[in-house]
């Protein structure tokens, strides 16, 4: 029988357990993972935070928390394992991030408000990029990720420009756009060439994501996480209503949907 062992809750004893189920004679499951079948895990734990955090549970943002963390960790062991760095060296660069980034607050700059806070970021950061023999920037959206979402990516992209002044001076002007972009839709729907209908769309989805950016109230992945979760709710509500009443979803009609959904609108 395996003697039981106590763990303190620190980052330490969660290294100390990865290293130790990575150590010959560990656990087989996470023996065989690799930087790359971890990262694949990596977004299915993020959104898994991110559903929590749209819940506001506690306790599911604390677990998942935890496991994103996990994730985290595992990365450093395995980097640690190929003599690349440690956790100590990861955890290291982090605080001297932050304390070189906000010099306003461990050194002698001033910044009032969070434009100017941002705009000391943007000067900290290209001294690190020159410290580190990095290239210049040939265009202001060089630094905007390609793994982020398309509409995360959307509203990083024009909050990129709208830095230089290329925004609009009010959401009245995005609206105008939204509908010229709808418009121009139906028109390429008109004319049946169903590539021009997609670029459209596309361009469609942008503008709105623009809205949401400019809003400055929440990201358009976020809206549309919401709306997502209203859509499933009144679905859920049909597919109740029609098990009460024995009908197959599949036979229900669609004016009986019609009229269930309006029902869940209703009840909400």
């Amino acid at each position: 029988m395996a003697e039981e062992t106590h763990f303190e809750p620190t980052a330490e004893s969660l290294l100390a357990i990865l290293e130790r189920l990575r150590a010959p004679g560990g656990c087989p499951w996470d023996r065989e993972q690799t930087r790359i079948s971890l990262s694949r895990s990596l977004a299915e734990e993020c959104a898994e935070l991110l559903d929590a955090i749209d819940r506001d549970d506690p306790a599911d943002i604390c677990d998942e928390l935890g496991d994103l963390f996990m994730n985290v960790l595992f990365q450093a062991v395995i980097a640690a394992e190929q003599g690349e760095f440690t956790y100590t060296d990861m955890v290291g660069n982090i605080v001297e991030k932050m304390v070189r980034r906000h010099v306003h607050i461990f050194g002698d700059a001033r910044a009032e408000t969070p434009e100017e806070v941002t705009a000391l970021w943007v000067k900290v950061k290209e001294k690190e990029k020159a410290a580190a023999g990095k290239p210049r920037e040939t265009s202001i959206l060089d630094g905007v990720g390609s793994y982020l979402t398309a509409l995360n990516r959307a509203e990083k992209l024009q909050k990129k420009v709208s830095k230089v002044g290329f925004d609009w001076e009010d959401q009245q002007g995005i609206i105008a756009k939204i509908e010229e972009e709808l418009a121009e839709v139906k028109e390429a729907m008109a004319e049946g060439d169903e590539a021009h209908v997609d670029e459209e769309i596309g361009d469609l989805l942008f503008v709105v994501a623009n809205l949401a950016r400019f809003r400055k109230r929440a990201t358009a992945e976020e809206l549309l996480r919401a709306a997502n979760r209203k859509f499933e709710a009144r679905f859920r509500h049909i597919e109740r209503r029609l098990a009460e009443a024995g009908v197959p979803l599949a036979e229900a009609g669609s004016a009986r949907l019609e009229a269930l959904w309006r029902e869940a609108k209703q009840v909400e």
